[in-house]
């Protein structure tokens, strides 16, 4: 079922980027840092949609990434303490 949707939600975003595209026609320019650029501006807006929504992606899976990362240090942290506790257990059955 999520591959289905998914699919779905490419093809209903393709139709919108195409809609956008032609909906806007007139030509803009387009000043970068270090080039200008003549362009559609149905495609600058899907091209800036598209740019800001890898770099939304790029910045979430950086983010997954640390919390993954997180995630182990405290399962070996856990796993040290409980080792530990275990220890003290085992010595202080062999103390009585």
């Amino acid at each position: 079922m999520s591959r289905f949707t998914f699919r779905l939600s490419l093809i209903l975003a393709a139709l919108v980027a195409l809609l956008v595209s032609a909906m806007n026609r007139e030509s803009v320019a387009i000043e970068l840092a270090f080039l200008r650029v003549e362009s559609p501006l149905g495609l600058g807006l899907v091209v800036a949609f598209v740019i800001g929504m890898l770099a939304g992606l790029t910045w979430r899976i950086a983010w997954i990434a640390e919390l993954l990362a997180e995630r182990g240090r405290l399962c070996r942290a856990l796993r040290l303490a409980e080792s530990q506790v275990r220890a003290e257990a085992g010595a202080s059955r062999d103390a009585r």
